[in-house]
């Protein structure tokens, strides 16, 4: 979403989970290690902790594969070439892991598979050749998104989609930002947050805007914790989904009002045709990012040159490439 890198945005460094098999280890049952470009890519700007739930409950490399196996309303884990139901196994290190991991900001976990898999693993009625009954959540991957749901958590193949990656790098980078003034928390620091954020807000919707203004204003005079901890909330609530085109579209507008009178009607004609594109997915978001972003350069606007919203992530990170996978349904 970058089009360039502005001197007063500092980006921090966030702590992301990543199943173990995706470029770190040859630890998938068959012996093999799959190689990511974007994790590579993510390598030089975050810290990963690295996780392969089915070794570290006991299960050896290689391994015979494990299955997926719903009976009622409980998924079961079981070895089919065994008889062996690690089910219990996979719960204890689920609690233990996810209690001890720490502060993280996100996840990349292994898509389709029966531990790590979040949308996408496949189960079955019976240990035995079946066909399957559907698509779910893995163990492991079902006990993060219950209780950390809310950080940027996405797996491997989702993220082959360009927009689904970014709005993960902008959720993960966002909620790294917040981590910090949580560790240093005080008012002056949260004005100062949401000031840099007000278009990045504005992108995920007016509703949240609005609400988080009105926070950061604490009219009821609540305590600093408080206040702290309806800010989260409502901040999370704002990331919960990509932004749509509409939002998008309107941080940018506003944006440009900051330069529209001093313009020539050229510019002006040749932005709104830019954006017009975008809204209409005939181009990237980077298109009409890229005039603004020069604009703010041209006329020195420190306001716009301190939103995160035009440097939300490394632009290092950026990538105009999408495989056509990983699309929400």
């Amino acid at each position: 979403m970058t089009a360039g890198q502005p001197t007063t945005i500092e980006h921090p460094r966030p702590r992301i989970v990543v199943s173990r098999c995706l470029g770190f280890a040859a630890c998938r049952y068959n012996g093999e290690v799959l190689p990511e470009r974007f994790i590579d890519r993510l390598a030089p700007y975050v810290d990963f902790v690295t996780v392969c739930p089915e070794v570290e409950i006991g299960l050896g490399t290689p391994r015979d594969p494990v299955r997926l196996v719903t009976k009622g309303n409980v998924r079961h884990l079981l070895q089919p070439a065994t008889g062996l139901d690690v089910t219990t196994r996979m719960h204890q290190f689920n609690t233990r892991f996810l209690d001890g991991v720490g502060d993280v900001d996100g996840f990349i976990l292994k898509s389709r598979s029966p531990s790590c898999g979040l949308l996408d693993a496949k189960h079955y009625p019976t240990v035995e050749k079946s066909v399957a009954l559907g698509r779910t959540a893995g163990l492991f991957g079902a006990a993060v998104l219950d209780r950390l749901g809310h950080l940027a958590v996405e797996d491997e193949a989702r993220l082959l989609n360009l927009d689904l990656r970014e709005h993960f790098l902008r959720k993960l980078y966002a909620l790294a930002r917040l981590r910090g003034l949580r560790a240093r928390p005080s008012m002056a620091g949260l004005v100062a947050f949401h000031a840099s954020h007000k278009l990045l807000f504005m992108a995920c919707g007016e509703k949240q805007l609005r609400l988080l203004g009105r926070i950061v204003a604490n009219p009821d005079r609540h305590r600093l914790p408080r206040v702290l901890e309806r800010y989260e909330e409502v901040f999370r609530q704002g990331f919960a989904r990509p932004a749509r085109r509409g939002p998008m579209t309107n941080s940018m507008m506003h944006a440009f009002g900051y330069f529209s009178d001093r313009l020539s009607g050229r510019e002006r004609q040749h932005f709104l045709r830019a954006l017009e594109r975008y809204r209409k997915e005939q181009c990237p978001v980077t298109a009409p990012l890229i005039l603004l972003r020069s604009w703010i350069e041209r006329f020195g606007e420190p306001y716009l040159a301190g939103q995160v919203f035009f440097d939300p992530f490394p632009e290092d990170l950026v990538q105009l490439t999408d495989s056509g996978k990983g699309r929400e349904m």
